[in-house]
């Protein structure tokens, strides 16, 4: 069967709609990591996207009777845009069922390109179940994202430029994964005319769906996924592309929010191109593969995928990205409360640059300060300051990899309430849309006082809050079925060391 799909992926019809991309060396990242790194450049297709590839090259071999009937596709946007504009060049209709949170950028383009959109659920999974009902009740052709010969063969594309621009000796490419499209077929193209080139997949820590396949032996289906990287915020992969990475992936690299935060702006830097979440995966992946390896002087390509991110959601990007390359320290740090003490500590922090400094009174004998120290040499930086402050007397919490930390308590430092009994503390992530906060207020209800709230709009696809609830032991259980039943993922951060340092009752 795999043998066939050299031929597909060399006989795909792509080029109708889709460029050959640009594979440039990017020369800050690749100083940075001593090896040499090149980017191709698929953010510069017509829709941003790779997406254009399969979605054309499956339209193209769809027989026209069934293509008369009209197209259907659920995506979360790219795949949207590219069966929008493969419908359009083709002359037939086409509509798209995209989750209700997706980016408006997305929705837009796809607006523009003549489909029909119909906004449906909170998941990609929603919006497929829903396109797939449509397409049996309206006999319409439904265009697979992924798990599709022709959709994969499309995308397998991408690797057969990649070895024409480059033939010189490449040592790794690195792919983002969503459903498994785009890696299987650059896994496909690259094990059958270079074996010895490695293929590696990279997923979000929060979306690893062929990570946990691969791990299980079949794919499965992830109770949450994050969608940060909303371009693979996928809960299932599919049954084939999960049989290609089965046989043909080298290995799969899991990486934070911080670090897709931090490969956004190195692409940045090195293309002055911004790029969304899922597009700087791969850069993400490769870093993270070098500092596990310390491996130098080899020769990387890394697929920059899309760039099709809503441009409020930068700021978020921007606050993260300098913890995800290692260049801030967040601590908390207890002090005396006494004249002077400030002082003294900056002292001992030294020249280093303070990013951030935060204060609340505690009582006459103590202060904790939240601060931000940049760093000039990475992780192993962190800990020397750590050290020093212990040595120097202070006592030091490193909140640098604390998610509640670095989405709410730098921003709320202070409001300890002394005297406050049975109170629970909770994150919660929802959809993020016209009413939504209000929605999640209702859902939470009035039976349970609410005593801590922080939400803080941060232009992403979901919405955040912090909040404590009083809760006696004995209502804990019935407290939990409710959150259950609401649908909301939530996470009970009561025994936080952040909350505890900076806004628990010190008694």
């Amino acid at each position: 069967m795999d043998s066939d799909y050299l031929k597909r992926i060399q006989q795909a019809h792509v080029y109708e709609v889709a460029v050959n991309t640009p594979l440039e060396v990017a020369p800050r990242l690749s100083a940075m990591l001593d090896n040499r790194v090149l980017f191709k450049r698929e953010d510069l297709q017509s829709v941003f996207s790779f997406k254009l590839r399969g979605a054309y090259n499956k339209l193209a071999a769809t027989p026209r009777a069934e293509l008369e009937r009209g197209v259907i596709c659920s995506s979360a946007g790219n795949h949207a845009q590219g069966v929008a504009l493969a419908a359009q060049k083709l002359g037939v209709s086409a509509q798209v069922v995209m989750p209700v949170a997706t980016p408006s950028i997305k929705v837009n383009a796809v607006s523009a390109l003549g489909a029909k959109i119909i906004l449906h659920g909170e998941t990609y999974d929603d919006a497929y179940f829903k396109a797939i009902e449509l397409a049996e009740n309206d006999r319409l052709t439904f265009i697979h994202p992924f798990d599709d010969p022709d959709v994969i063969a499309g995308q397998g594309t991408v690797a057969m430029e990649i070895f024409k621009q480059h033939p010189e000796p490449v040592d790794a490419i690195f792919v983002p994964i969503g459903g498994g499209g785009l890696v299987s077929g650059i896994a496909l193209y690259t094990k059958a005319l270079f074996p010895d080139v490695r293929v590696i997949g990279v997923e979000p820590l929060e979306s690893a769906g062929m990570h946990a396949a691969l791990a299980a032996g079949h794919p499965v289906t992830l109770d949450h996924v994050g969608i940060f990287a909303d371009g693979v915020a996928v809960r299932r992969v599919g049954d084939e592309t999960f049989r290609i990475c089965r046989e043909h992936l080298d290995d799969i690299i899991l990486v934070s929010t911080d670090e897709i935060c931090a490969a956004i702006r190195n692409i940045f830097e090195d293309t002055r191109a911004i790029v969304e979440p899922a597009g700087a995966l791969a850069v993400a992946g490769m870093k993270r593969h070098v500092a596990d390896t310390a491996v130098c002087g080899q020769t990387f390509v890394a697929i920059n995928g899309g760039a099709n991110m809503n441009f409020n959601r930068l700021r978020h990007i921007a606050e993260r990205a300098a913890i995800g390359e290692q260049q801030e320290a967040l601590l908390a740090v207890e002090i005396p409360e006494r004249p002077g003490s400030f002082l003294a500590f900056s002292d001992t922090i030294g020249t280093r640059n303070i990013t951030e400094f935060n204060y609340r009174y505690v009582d006459s004998r103590r202060a904790h300060i939240f601060v931000g120290v940049e760093l000039q040499h990475g992780v192993g930086e962190r800990e020397k300051i750590i050290d020093h402050l212990g040595v120097s007397g202070y006592s030091v919490t490193d909140l640098s990899d604390d998610e509640m930390a670095k989405l709410h308590i730098r921003h709320m430092v202070g409001g300890i309430a002394p005297g406050i009994r049975d109170e629970c503390i909770y994150r919660f992530e929802f959809p993020e849309r016209p009413g939504a906060l209000t929605k999640f207020l209702k859902a939470i209800g009035k039976r349970w006082n609410i005593t801590l709230f922080h939400y803080r709009n941060h232009g992403s696809d979901y919405g955040r809050v912090l909040a404590g609830v009083q809760i006696a032991d004995t209502e804990l259980e019935e407290f939990h079925r409710h959150l259950d039943a609401l649908g909301y993922p939530y996470w009970n951060e009561s025994d936080n060391p952040a909350f505890a340092l900076f806004l628990g009752n010190p008694e």
